[in-house]
C-alpha cells in the first residue's frame, strides 16, 4: 500500500561533491558543495571522507641541544634511514610496523622474535621501542629482530597491536651545526651512488651517502645556502644571505667543485630568491615578486628567462609537484606554474579562489607554513603553522585535484614544523617533525596523537529553488561509508540558523548493519553480507524556508567515514 502519510512529498537528492566554497552566496551554491568541510577531506573516490590522523614514526623524541623547545627542522627518509635534525646537530633512526601483535604475557628473554613489516635501517643489534615499552636484540632477518629481551631498561611488558610503530633510538650523524633553521635537501645520483644534500640557511651544505656518513661542501660561496637544486647534473645552491639574488651552480657531476672552466658557474636575478624547482627540463627560480625559469643543459647555454615580473612565492616550503604541476603559494593564494608561464607576464587567477578568504585571513607571518603532498589522493596539504600557536587551534587547507577541478575543505589540530613524503614501493610515507620534537607520520590512527580529531560539515542553506516558500521536512536518508565503527551525529537546521528556528536535537549516525572488513571489523558488531555504503533513512522533524545539514564528529575516536550524498524529502508549504 502507498504511505498515505507522505503523498506531496517532494525530494532533492545531492552528491557531495564541489568541496568548501567561500566565495559565493549560499543561494547560488550547488547542494553538494560545503560551507563548511572542517578535517574532511574531498575523496577522489567521490564524497567527503573524515581524514586520518597521525602518530609518532618515531617513539624516541629528537634529542635535543639547548631546550626541550626547539622544534624539529628536517623530517625525511633516506635508504630506508628517517633523517632529523634538531638543535645543532642531525640523526638518524629507522622505522617500521609491527606485522604480528605481542600479547603482553609473551615471554621474550634473549630468544625472543619481534615479526615487522621490514628491517631495513635497523642495527644488526641494538635496542628498539614500541609504544612505552623497550626491547634489546642481538640479530635480525628482513622480517623479525631476534635474540629479543623485552621490558628492558625499567619498562613494563604491554600488549601491542598489528601495525604499531617499532623505532630504534637515535644515532647523531653530524653536530656543531650553529644557528641552523628549516632545512631544505636534495636526493640525486651524480657518481652512481645515491645521495642526499641538506641546507640550513647557515652551514655549509652536507652531503651524505648511503651509510649517512656526513661530508660538508668546501666552497664557501655557497655557505649558509637556502635553497637546493639538482638540475642538469649540476647542483645549484642560493638564499645565501649576503648574495640573496644569486644561484651558484657546481661543475657537472660534482656537487663540491666549482671551477668556472670546468663548467661551474654563477646567474643572478633581479629579485630575492625563495626557491628552486628543477621541473619539465626547466629550473624555476621563485622569487619574492618574480619568477624566472633557467633552461639550457650546461655553462654553455644556461639561459634565464622571466615567467612573470607581477607574481612571487610567499613561502619556497609550498612549492611541490602536484597533480603534473608546480604549486605554490603566492601573494592571494595557491598558484600553478605552468598556468603562469602559459600566459607570461598577465596576472592569473588562483587555483583556491573558492577559498580565497581562508588565505587572506591567514596569510600574515607566513615564513612557517608547511607542506606536503599525498600523491595516492592526488592530495596537497597546506598548514598555517605559526610562531606561538597551539596546535589545536592551527589551521591548514586540503586541496584535491578532481578531474580538472581543484577542491578544498580545511584541517584544524596539525603544526608541523617541516614536512616530507616518500613513496618507497608503493608505500606513501608522509611525515612532519612537530615544534614538540617528535617525528610523526600521517595517514595513521584515527586521533592527531591522541586528541580527537573533530570534523565537521555543512550543507548551503538549501532553499529548493523557491526561498519564499515553506519546507515541512519528512525524512533525511543519507548514503554514508563508514570503515567501522562510527560516532556522529546529522544536525538539521533552519533558515540560515535563525535564533527564532526550530532546532532539533542530533539524530545520531552509527554504522548498524554495515558490512564488516576483514581484518578491522569486530565479530559480533558488524553484520554479514550487510551494505558496506548504506542509505539510512532518518525522519526529522521541523520546517523553515531554508534547510541546512550539519555533520559532526561525537566524542570518541572512530575510523574514517565517507559522506558519499543526501536525499531530503519534504512537503511543500505555505509562501511567506
Amino acid at each position: 500500500m502507498p504511505d498515505l502519510e507522505l503523498q506531496g512529498v517532494s525530494p532533492l537528492s545531492f552528491n557531495c561533491e564541489g568541496g568548501l566554497i567561500l566565495n559565493r552566496s549560499t543561494f547560488i551554491m550547488q547542494p553538494g558543495q560545503a560551507l563548511e568541510l572542517e578535517n574532511f577531506e574531498p575523496d577522489v573516490g567521490g564524497g567527503y571522507k573524515r581524514m586520518l590522523g597521525f602518530r609518532p614514526f618515531v617513539n624516541q623524541i629528537v634529542p635535543e641541544t639547548n631546550t626541550a623547545g626547539e622544534a624539529v627542522l628536517l623530517s625525511t627518509q633516506f635508504n630506508n634511514f628517517v633523517l632529523a635534525a634538531r638543535g645543532e646537530k642531525i640523526f638518524s633512526s629507522a622505522s617500521s610496523e609491527v606485522s604480528q601483535g605481542v600479547a603482553s604475557t609473551t615471554a621474550m628473554t634473549g630468544s625472543g622474535i619481534l615479526n615487522m613489516d621490514s628491517t631495513d635501517g635497523f642495527s644488526s643489534s641494538g635496542t628498539v621501542q614500541i609504544n612505552s615499552e623497550i626491547f634489546t636484540y642481538t640479530g635480525k632477518t628482513a622480517l623479525t629482530l631476534i635474540g629479543v629481551t623485552r621490558a628492558t631498561s625499567s619498562t613494563t611488558a604491554a600488549a601491542h597491536a598489528v601495525d604499531d610503530v617499532v623505532s630504534e633510538t637515535w644515532t647523531v650523524r653530524d653536530t656543531g651545526r650553529t644557528s641552523a633553521a628549516r632545512y631544505n635537501f636534495e636526493r640525486y645520483n651524480f657518481d652512481g651512488n645515491e645521495k642526499i644534500i641538506v641546507v640550513d640557511q647557515t652551514n655549509a651544505p652536507t652531503i651524505f651517502n648511503t651509510s649517512l656518513a656526513a661530508t660538508d661542501v668546501s666552497n664557501s660561496a655557497v655557505a649558509g645556502a637556502k635553497h637546493i637544486a639538482a638540475f642538469k647534473n649540476h647542483m645549484f645552491y642560493s638564499g645565501m644571505s649576503a648574495t640573496p639574488q644569486e644561484i651558484v651552480f657546481s661543475e657537472p657531476f660534482d656537487e663540491d667543485a666549482f671551477v668556472s672552466g670546468q663548467g661551474a658557474g654563477s646567474i643572478k636575478v633581479d629579485d630575492t630568491i625563495v626557491g628552486l624547482r628543477a621541473f619539465r627540463g626547466d629550473l624555476f627560480i621563485f622569487c619574492e615578486n618574480r619568477i624566472f625559469k633557467l633552461g639550457g643543459s650546461s655553462l654553455s647555454d644556461f639561459a634565464i628567462v622571466p615567467v612573470t615580473r607581477n607574481i612571487g612565492c610567499v613561502n619556497g616550503f609550498t612549492i611541490l609537484e602536484f597533480a603534473g604541476d608546480l604549486v605554490f603559494l603566492g601573494p592571494d593564494g595557491l598558484r600553478t606554474v605552468a598556468g603562469t608561464a602559459r600566459i607570461g607576464d598577465v596576472e592569473l587567477g588562483t587555483i583556491s579562489t573558492n577559498v580565497q578568504q581562508l588565505f587572506r585571513d591567514n596569510l600574515t607571518n607566513a615564513e612557517a607554513f608547511v607542506s606536503l603532498v599525498i600523491p595516492d589522493k592526488t592530495q596537497y596539504r597546506i598548514f598555517f603553522s605559526k610562531e606561538g600557536q597551539a596546535q589545536t587551534s592551527s589551521l591548514g587547507a586540503i586541496c584535491v585535484m578532481k578531474g580538472q577541478a581543484f577542491e578544498f575543505s580545511t584541517m584544524k589540530g596539525i603544526r608541523p614544523a617541516c614536512a616530507d613524503t616518500v613513496v618507497e614501493a608503493g608505500d606513501v610515507v608522509a611525515i612532519h617533525g612537530g615544534f614538540d620534537g617528535f617525528i610523526y607520520r600521517q595517514e595513521r590512527s584515527n586521533t592527531f596523537d591522541g586528541a580527537l580529531i573533530n570534523a565537521k560539515y555543512r550543507s548551503p542553506d538549501l532553499s529548493m529553488g523557491d526561498p519564499g516558500v515553506r519546507k515541512h521536512m519528512q525524512r533525511v536518508n543519507i548514503n554514508y561509508a563508514p570503515e567501522s565503527t562510527l560516532d556522529a551525529d546529522l544536525f538539521v537546521r533552519y533558515d540560515y540558523e535563525s535564533s527564532n528556528s526550530i532546532r532539533p536535537a542530533p539524530y545520531p549516525l552509527d554504522s548498524t548493519n554495515v558490512a564488516g572488513t576483514y581484518g578491522s571489523s569486530t565479530y559480533g558488531n558488524a553484520v554479514y553480507g550487510g551494505p558496506s555504503q548504506p542509505i539510512v533513512r532518518k525522519a526529522v522533524e521541523g520546517s523553515g524556508f531554508a534547510v541546512a545539514l550539519r555533520v559532526e564528529d561525537g566524542a570518541t575516536a572512530t575510523a574514517p567515514y565517507t559522506l558519499k550524498g543526501f536525499q531530503l524529502e519534504f512537503q511543500v508549504g505555505a509562501r511567506r
